[in-house]
């Protein structure tokens, strides 16, 4: 949202108020392997597949919605 006089914020308007999303691949002892943060409220599925273009061959992935 644009404020007079200053620069906007990349967050947009969820159920639970001002909000932004982070999508995120980790390894498995929860480090992160790879980040996306977009510039503005886009959907899961285009986050999804920004951070699985980016990944080497892998035998399976888990995933999780929280």
């Amino acid at each position: 949202m644009r404020q007079k006089g200053g620069c906007g914020r990349l967050t947009g308007r969820t159920k639970g108020g001002m909000n932004t999303k982070l999508h995120a691949i980790c390894d498995s002892q929860g480090r992160p392997v790879n980040l996306f943060v977009p510039a503005r409220q886009v959907s899961d599925y285009i986050g999804a597949r920004a951070l699985c273009d980016s990944l080497p061959d892998i035998d399976w992935l888990r995933g999780d919605r929280g």
